[in-house]
Protein backbone atom coordinates (compact mmCIF):
# COMPACT_ATOMS: atom_id res chain seq x y z
CA UNK A 1 0.00 0.00 0.00
CA UNK A 2 1.59 3.13 -0.90
CA UNK A 3 1.81 6.49 1.03
CA UNK A 4 -1.35 8.10 -0.21
CA UNK A 5 -3.46 4.57 0.37
CA UNK A 6 -2.02 4.67 3.77
CA UNK A 7 -2.69 8.21 4.50
CA UNK A 8 -6.04 7.10 3.28
CA UNK A 9 -6.95 4.18 5.64
CA UNK A 10 -4.94 6.31 8.90
CA UNK A 11 -8.04 8.82 7.74
CA UNK A 12 -10.76 6.69 7.84
CA UNK A 13 -9.69 5.11 11.21
CA UNK A 14 -8.74 8.99 13.11
CA UNK A 15 -13.00 9.71 11.45
CA UNK A 16 -14.35 6.33 12.98
CA UNK A 17 -12.18 6.78 16.45
CA UNK A 18 -13.35 10.27 16.84
CA UNK A 19 -16.64 9.26 16.51
CA UNK A 20 -17.11 8.48 19.58
CA UNK A 21 -16.29 11.78 20.93
CA UNK A 22 -18.02 14.04 18.75
CA UNK A 23 -20.78 12.14 19.68
CA UNK A 24 -20.27 12.74 23.42
CA UNK A 25 -19.95 16.46 22.62
CA UNK A 26 -22.80 16.41 20.94
CA UNK A 27 -25.10 14.81 22.93
CA UNK A 28 -24.72 17.90 25.12
CA UNK A 29 -26.97 19.44 22.71
CA UNK A 30 -29.73 17.27 22.09
CA UNK A 31 -30.95 13.64 23.22
CA UNK A 32 -29.76 10.34 21.79
CA UNK A 33 -32.67 9.92 19.47
CA UNK A 34 -32.49 12.66 18.10
CA UNK A 35 -29.10 12.82 17.09
CA UNK A 36 -29.75 9.62 15.44
CA UNK A 37 -32.00 10.72 13.17
CA UNK A 38 -30.89 13.41 12.11
CA UNK A 39 -27.48 11.59 11.68
CA UNK A 40 -30.14 9.29 9.21
CA UNK A 41 -31.69 11.90 7.43
CA UNK A 42 -28.58 13.67 6.56
CA UNK A 43 -26.69 10.55 4.92
CA UNK A 44 -30.11 9.83 3.43
CA UNK A 45 -30.31 12.92 1.52
CA UNK A 46 -26.83 13.00 0.48
CA UNK A 47 -26.96 9.52 -1.02
CA UNK A 48 -30.27 8.35 -2.21
CA UNK A 49 -30.54 10.97 -4.71
CA UNK A 50 -27.53 9.62 -6.85
CA UNK A 51 -27.22 6.44 -5.64
CA UNK A 52 -29.91 3.52 -5.99
CA UNK A 53 -30.22 0.17 -4.47
CA UNK A 54 -31.24 -2.96 -6.45
CA UNK A 55 -34.45 -4.28 -6.36
CA UNK A 56 -33.34 -7.46 -5.31
CA UNK A 57 -31.59 -6.11 -2.14
CA UNK A 58 -34.04 -4.24 -0.35
CA UNK A 59 -35.16 -6.60 2.05
CA UNK A 60 -32.11 -7.19 3.08
CA UNK A 61 -31.60 -3.36 3.37
CA UNK A 62 -35.00 -3.03 5.30
CA UNK A 63 -33.78 -5.58 7.83
CA UNK A 64 -30.47 -3.55 7.87
CA UNK A 65 -32.53 -0.63 8.54
CA UNK A 66 -33.50 -1.99 12.42
CA UNK A 67 -30.28 -4.18 12.89
CA UNK A 68 -27.66 -1.72 12.15
CA UNK A 69 -29.78 1.51 12.15
CA UNK A 70 -31.94 1.36 14.76
CA UNK A 71 -31.11 -1.16 17.44
CA UNK A 72 -26.91 -0.81 16.82
CA UNK A 73 -26.63 2.80 16.26
CA UNK A 74 -29.82 3.98 18.08
CA UNK A 75 -28.39 2.24 21.21
CA UNK A 76 -24.98 3.10 20.71
CA UNK A 77 -25.57 6.88 21.14
CA UNK A 78 -28.08 5.97 24.19
CA UNK A 79 -24.99 4.26 25.93
CA UNK A 80 -22.87 6.82 24.95
CA UNK A 81 -24.55 9.41 26.83
CA UNK A 82 -24.77 7.37 30.13
CA UNK A 83 -20.98 6.22 30.23
CA UNK A 84 -17.90 7.89 28.74
CA UNK A 85 -16.94 7.43 25.20
CA UNK A 86 -13.83 5.61 26.26
CA UNK A 87 -15.58 2.42 27.73
CA UNK A 88 -18.26 2.53 24.90
CA UNK A 89 -15.52 2.81 22.50
CA UNK A 90 -14.34 -0.94 24.59
CA UNK A 91 -17.09 -2.24 24.94
CA UNK A 92 -18.79 -1.98 21.73
CA UNK A 93 -15.54 -3.87 20.36
CA UNK A 94 -17.47 -7.20 21.41
CA UNK A 95 -19.79 -6.77 17.59
CA UNK A 96 -16.56 -8.47 16.80
CA UNK A 97 -16.88 -11.97 18.94
CA UNK A 98 -21.00 -11.66 18.67
CA UNK A 99 -20.22 -11.91 14.46
CA UNK A 100 -17.40 -14.32 15.05
CA UNK A 101 -20.19 -16.90 17.10
CA UNK A 102 -23.30 -15.69 15.01
CA UNK A 103 -20.97 -16.94 11.58
CA UNK A 104 -20.44 -20.32 13.19
CA UNK A 105 -23.92 -21.33 14.43
CA UNK A 106 -25.77 -19.63 11.37
CA UNK A 107 -23.03 -20.39 8.41
CA UNK A 108 -20.92 -23.26 10.35
CA UNK A 109 -17.87 -21.87 9.88
CA UNK A 110 -14.39 -23.57 11.21
CA UNK A 111 -12.64 -22.27 13.98
CA UNK A 112 -9.04 -22.98 14.82
CA UNK A 113 -7.88 -22.10 18.33
CA UNK A 114 -6.18 -18.48 17.47
CA UNK A 115 -9.97 -17.21 16.82
CA UNK A 116 -10.99 -19.08 19.99
CA UNK A 117 -8.43 -17.63 22.33
CA UNK A 118 -9.50 -14.00 20.62
CA UNK A 119 -13.12 -14.61 21.40
CA UNK A 120 -12.16 -15.46 25.28
CA UNK A 121 -9.70 -12.61 25.22
CA UNK A 122 -12.30 -9.86 23.82
CA UNK A 123 -14.91 -10.73 26.11
CA UNK A 124 -12.31 -11.15 29.13
CA UNK A 125 -11.19 -7.77 28.27
CA UNK A 126 -14.88 -6.37 28.75
CA UNK A 127 -15.53 -7.86 31.76
CA UNK A 128 -12.15 -6.28 33.49
CA UNK A 129 -13.40 -3.07 32.24
CA UNK A 130 -17.73 -3.54 32.98
CA UNK A 131 -15.98 -4.64 36.96
CA UNK A 132 -13.85 -1.70 36.77
CA UNK A 133 -14.75 1.38 39.15
CA UNK A 134 -16.98 4.52 38.66
CA UNK A 135 -17.94 2.73 35.47
CA UNK A 136 -21.89 3.43 35.57
CA UNK A 137 -25.35 2.30 35.08
CA UNK A 138 -25.43 -1.55 34.67
CA UNK A 139 -28.36 -0.24 31.95
CA UNK A 140 -25.69 1.54 29.82
CA UNK A 141 -23.78 -1.42 29.88
CA UNK A 142 -26.80 -3.66 28.56
CA UNK A 143 -27.77 -0.72 25.90
CA UNK A 144 -24.39 -0.91 24.60
CA UNK A 145 -23.56 -4.78 24.47
CA UNK A 146 -26.82 -4.96 22.77
CA UNK A 147 -25.74 -2.46 20.65
CA UNK A 148 -22.97 -4.81 19.52
CA UNK A 149 -25.37 -7.31 18.69
CA UNK A 150 -26.46 -5.31 15.95
CA UNK A 151 -23.44 -4.37 14.60
CA UNK A 152 -23.16 -8.38 14.51
CA UNK A 153 -26.30 -9.35 13.13
CA UNK A 154 -25.87 -6.74 10.85
CA UNK A 155 -22.73 -8.32 9.71
CA UNK A 156 -24.07 -11.37 9.05
CA UNK A 157 -26.86 -10.36 6.91
CA UNK A 158 -24.30 -8.83 4.93
CA UNK A 159 -22.47 -12.14 4.32
CA UNK A 160 -25.84 -12.92 2.68
CA UNK A 161 -25.55 -10.37 0.04
CA UNK A 162 -23.26 -9.90 -2.55
CA UNK A 163 -22.29 -7.03 -5.41
CA UNK A 164 -23.73 -4.18 -3.19
CA UNK A 165 -21.67 -1.20 -2.93
CA UNK A 166 -21.81 -0.47 1.27
CA UNK A 167 -21.84 3.37 0.55
CA UNK A 168 -25.47 3.08 -1.37
CA UNK A 169 -26.62 0.48 1.31
CA UNK A 170 -25.75 2.90 4.17
CA UNK A 171 -27.42 5.68 2.27
CA UNK A 172 -30.68 3.67 2.05
CA UNK A 173 -30.68 1.60 5.27
CA UNK A 174 -30.17 5.38 7.10
CA UNK A 175 -33.44 6.16 4.71
CA UNK A 176 -35.78 3.12 5.95
CA UNK A 177 -34.19 3.66 9.36
CA UNK A 178 -35.42 7.25 9.69
CA UNK A 179 -39.02 6.92 9.98
CA UNK A 180 -37.94 3.98 13.06
CA UNK A 181 -35.65 6.69 14.58
CA UNK A 182 -37.99 9.86 14.74
CA UNK A 183 -40.97 7.38 16.14
CA UNK A 184 -38.81 6.64 19.29
CA UNK A 185 -37.32 10.00 19.29
CA UNK A 186 -41.14 11.09 19.40
CA UNK A 187 -42.30 8.15 22.06
CA UNK A 188 -39.34 8.97 24.22
CA UNK A 189 -38.13 12.81 23.82
CA UNK A 190 -41.26 14.00 22.73
CA UNK A 191 -41.40 16.86 20.31
CA UNK A 192 -37.88 17.51 18.77
CA UNK A 193 -39.10 20.72 17.06
CA UNK A 194 -38.12 22.77 20.51
CA UNK A 195 -34.84 20.69 21.04
CA UNK A 196 -33.80 21.62 16.97
CA UNK A 197 -34.39 25.17 17.91
CA UNK A 198 -32.17 25.47 20.67
CA UNK A 199 -29.19 23.53 18.96
CA UNK A 200 -26.18 25.18 19.39
CA UNK A 201 -23.21 25.16 16.54
CA UNK A 202 -22.01 21.66 18.76
CA UNK A 203 -24.73 20.14 17.85
CA UNK A 204 -25.27 20.60 14.20
CA UNK A 205 -21.25 20.25 13.95
CA UNK A 206 -21.93 16.48 15.85
CA UNK A 207 -25.08 16.03 13.22
CA UNK A 208 -22.25 16.64 9.93
CA UNK A 209 -19.66 15.02 11.18
CA UNK A 210 -21.67 11.88 12.29
CA UNK A 211 -23.85 11.66 8.98
CA UNK A 212 -21.15 12.97 6.64
CA UNK A 213 -17.39 12.49 7.63
CA UNK A 214 -17.99 8.92 10.12
CA UNK A 215 -20.25 7.82 7.11
CA UNK A 216 -20.34 8.90 3.62
CA UNK A 217 -17.10 9.99 3.33
CA UNK A 218 -15.13 7.44 5.53
CA UNK A 219 -17.06 4.21 3.94
CA UNK A 220 -16.19 5.96 0.52
CA UNK A 221 -12.96 5.45 1.06
CA UNK A 222 -12.75 2.56 3.02
CA UNK A 223 -14.40 0.84 -0.54
CA UNK A 224 -11.91 2.92 -2.65
CA UNK A 225 -9.36 1.50 -0.20
CA UNK A 226 -10.92 -2.25 -0.81
CA UNK A 227 -10.80 -2.15 -4.31
CA UNK A 228 -7.33 -1.55 -4.84
CA UNK A 229 -5.75 -3.51 -2.09
CA UNK A 230 -6.13 -7.53 -0.18
CA UNK A 231 -8.34 -7.29 2.20
CA UNK A 232 -6.38 -8.48 4.57
CA UNK A 233 -3.95 -5.05 3.78
CA UNK A 234 -6.99 -2.75 4.93
CA UNK A 235 -9.08 -4.23 7.75
CA UNK A 236 -6.46 -4.16 10.05
CA UNK A 237 -6.47 -0.24 10.28
CA UNK A 238 -10.09 -0.46 11.29
CA UNK A 239 -8.36 -1.58 14.60
CA UNK A 240 -6.56 1.68 15.22
CA UNK A 241 -10.38 3.01 14.96
CA UNK A 242 -11.15 2.17 18.85
CA UNK A 243 -7.47 2.80 20.21
CA UNK A 244 -8.09 6.32 18.51
CA UNK A 245 -11.96 6.68 20.25
CA UNK A 246 -10.28 5.51 24.25
CA UNK A 247 -7.21 8.26 23.82
CA UNK A 248 -9.33 11.15 22.67
CA UNK A 249 -11.51 10.24 25.06
CA UNK A 250 -9.19 10.24 27.66
CA UNK A 251 -7.16 13.44 26.57
CA UNK A 252 -9.87 15.72 25.09
CA UNK A 253 -12.50 15.38 27.39
CA UNK A 254 -10.31 14.40 30.40
CA UNK A 255 -12.15 10.83 31.09
CA UNK A 256 -10.83 8.82 34.05
CA UNK A 257 -7.49 6.38 32.76
CA UNK A 258 -8.29 3.62 35.21
CA UNK A 259 -5.95 0.89 35.56
CA UNK A 260 -9.54 -1.47 34.53
CA UNK A 261 -10.41 0.56 31.26
CA UNK A 262 -6.52 0.31 30.24
CA UNK A 263 -6.02 -3.12 30.66
CA UNK A 264 -9.73 -4.22 29.60
CA UNK A 265 -8.92 -1.84 26.61
CA UNK A 266 -5.71 -3.64 25.89
CA UNK A 267 -6.97 -7.24 26.58
CA UNK A 268 -10.27 -6.95 24.35
CA UNK A 269 -8.25 -5.40 21.39
CA UNK A 270 -6.18 -7.76 21.47
CA UNK A 271 -8.28 -10.47 21.22
CA UNK A 272 -10.38 -8.57 18.37
CA UNK A 273 -7.16 -8.32 16.55
CA UNK A 274 -6.71 -12.32 16.58
CA UNK A 275 -10.39 -13.08 15.44
CA UNK A 276 -10.03 -10.42 12.87
CA UNK A 277 -7.08 -10.73 11.04
CA UNK A 278 -6.66 -14.54 11.73
CA UNK A 279 -9.54 -14.71 10.36
CA UNK A 280 -9.14 -12.58 7.38
CA UNK A 281 -6.54 -14.58 6.89
CA UNK A 282 -8.13 -17.73 6.96
CA UNK A 283 -10.55 -16.71 4.11
CA UNK A 284 -8.06 -15.55 1.96
CA UNK A 285 -6.78 -19.26 1.94
CA UNK A 286 -10.14 -20.25 1.28
CA UNK A 287 -10.34 -17.76 -1.63
CA UNK A 288 -7.32 -18.91 -3.54
CA UNK A 289 -8.02 -22.61 -2.95
CA UNK A 290 -11.35 -21.81 -4.82
CA UNK A 291 -9.25 -20.04 -7.80
CA UNK A 292 -9.90 -16.31 -6.95
CA UNK A 293 -7.10 -14.19 -7.52
CA UNK A 294 -4.29 -13.18 -4.83
CA UNK A 295 -5.80 -9.86 -4.01
CA UNK A 296 -9.09 -11.71 -2.48
CA UNK A 297 -11.32 -10.93 -5.26
CA UNK A 298 -12.90 -12.64 -7.82
CA UNK A 299 -12.52 -10.53 -11.51
CA UNK A 300 -15.56 -7.76 -11.25
CA UNK A 301 -17.38 -9.50 -9.12
CA UNK A 302 -17.56 -8.32 -5.43
CA UNK A 303 -16.66 -11.11 -2.65
CA UNK A 304 -18.72 -11.56 0.40
CA UNK A 305 -15.60 -10.68 2.30
CA UNK A 306 -15.65 -7.39 0.53
CA UNK A 307 -19.25 -6.75 1.56
CA UNK A 308 -18.96 -7.29 4.39
CA UNK A 309 -15.64 -5.75 5.25
CA UNK A 310 -16.61 -2.93 3.41
CA UNK A 311 -19.89 -2.11 5.69
CA UNK A 312 -17.43 -2.28 9.02
CA UNK A 313 -19.03 -0.37 11.83
CA UNK A 314 -15.91 1.17 12.80
CA UNK A 315 -17.88 4.38 12.86
CA UNK A 316 -19.33 3.69 15.93
CA UNK A 317 -18.21 3.94 15.00
CA UNK A 318 -17.96 3.11 11.86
Amino acid sequence: MGLLDTFAALTVAFLWGMNFIVVKVGLTDMPPFLLTTLRFALAAALVTPFLHVERRHIKKVLLLSFTFGTVHFALLFTGISMVDAATAAIIVQLGTPFATLGAIFFFKEQMGWVRWLGLLLAFLGVALVVGGPSLGSPVAILILVLSALGWASSNLIMKTITGANPVTMSGWLSLFALPQSLLLSLLIDGNPLPEIARMTWVGWGAVLYTGVFASIVSHSLWYYLLKRHPVTSVTPFALLAPIIGIGAGIFLLGEEATTAKLVGGAVTLSGVALIEIWGRRGNRQRIRSEGIDSRGMAPKVQTDEDAEAGFNSRSGTK
